[in-house]
């Protein structure tokens, strides 16, 4: 069962949650799937994903790319939840780490990258007319993003979100988080940022 470990409720009365569990539970709106840009959910949570959710999301994401072209990480596809609690499938392209001068705090391609799909889940989901939306550690897995860099840009894309669409019909996001490790990092910034309990 999902529990929620942390929690902070912006200004614009959204509620952002740190939750450790697993993603194909969440009964919400929506899920996040890491993906590749061609939707060939092969590993990682996205095979969790397409193997618990049942054939049609895969038959639904070889559809899309058909009809659309690769996905970017700026503008997410989207699919059914299959046979998952979640109505929808948000399919992200997360970005393969590359690397940024952190002592000089510069911004990768890689960060603007992980940004860019987080603010692209959350205006899909603001299309959809959703109202809660799970995500995972967007390329902290295979594609080798650290995780407290990962949770920093996160946090910051999420917030900066509802801060220029403070009428968001989102209500509540929800980072869903599996492994320990995983879970340390991201609290660890959680509390760092001052973000609540």
């Amino acid at each position: 069962m999902n529990s929620v470990l942390s929690e902070q409720t912006f200004p614009s009365g959204q509620i952002l949650q740190i939750v450790q569990g697993d993603i194909t539970a969440e009964a919400v709106d929506a899920i996040v799937n890491a993906a590749n840009s061609h939707l060939q959910h092969g590993g990682g949570v996205a095979g969790v994903i397409a193997q618990r959710g049942g054939a049609a999301i895969q038959r639904e994401s070889d559809e899309w790319v058909q009809t659309h072209g690769p996905v970017s990480h700026a503008a997410p596809a989207w699919t059914s939840g299959g046979s998952l609690p979640a109505r929808y499938v948000i399919h992200a392209v997360g970005p393969v780490w590359s690397g940024g001068d952190e002592a000089r705090g510069e911004r990768s391609r890689s960060d603007a990258n992980l940004a860019a799909a987080v603010d692209g889940s959350l205006r899909l989901a603001d299309r959809l007319k959703l109202a809660s939306i799970s995500l995972p550690a967007i390329s902290t897995g295979i594609f080798g993003f650290p995780k407290e860099r990962a949770a920093g840009l996160m946090f910051t894309a999420i917030e900066g979100y509802f801060v220029e669409q403070p009428a968001s019909g989102i209500k509540s996001v929800r980072l869903v988080l599996f492994d320990q490790p995983t879970l340390d990092a991201f609290q660890k910034v959680w509390r760092e940022q001052g973000r609540g309990g």
